[in-house]
């Protein structure tokens, strides 16, 4: 009991020395801010606590540094989802590929001039339709890239 009476006066001095600094997070559609004041109704309030003795309060530098490792994490992510995009049309392309040459590979059968004619149409229409669904896959694709092009290059600037 004694013992448990010492430590507690020993850590007592420790929470005295003890600075905190609030900052506020507010979250918007370009990621995250961090103000020392509220800067949006959904700002949340965070508590930065130096125990250490020899540890000084953060200057008002924190805010942008915070900024900063958040931007840096965005770029981050909006690289990986670029390349995710980009390995993602590779791969649509590939199976476009695949799905036309399969298509062609029925043209090379020996049959008889009528069934061949009937045959030819089919694949004629085959591709078409092949190609249709993968121009539209592409566009799609394509958009949702060139939106993660724009927002790396607003952050990066």
């Amino acid at each position: 009991m004694k013992s448990l009476i010492k430590v507690i006066l020993l850590l007592l001095p420790l929470f005295g020395r003890a600075e905190t600094v609030k900052y506020f997070k507010c979250t918007t559609s370009k990621g995250a801010v961090f103000s020392q004041f509220p800067c949006s109704v959904n700002a949340t309030q965070h508590t930065i606590t130096t125990t250490d003795p020899k540890a000084t309060v953060p200057s008002e530098q924190h805010y942008k540094a915070l900024n900063n490792i958040e931007r840096a994490q965005i770029i981050k992510r909006t690289k990986h989802a670029l390349r995710a995009k980009n390995h993602e049309r590779a791969i649509l392309n590939g199976k476009r590929d695949t799905a036309v040459r399969e298509e062609q590979e029925k043209l090379t059968k020996l049959m008889s001039e009528d069934r061949r004619k009937e045959r030819v149409r089919q694949v004629t229409k085959k591709i078409k339709a092949i190609n249709k669904s993968h121009a539209k896959a592409l566009k799609n694709l394509e958009k949702e890239i060139s939106k993660l092009e724009k927002r790396l290059k607003s952050y990066e600037d």
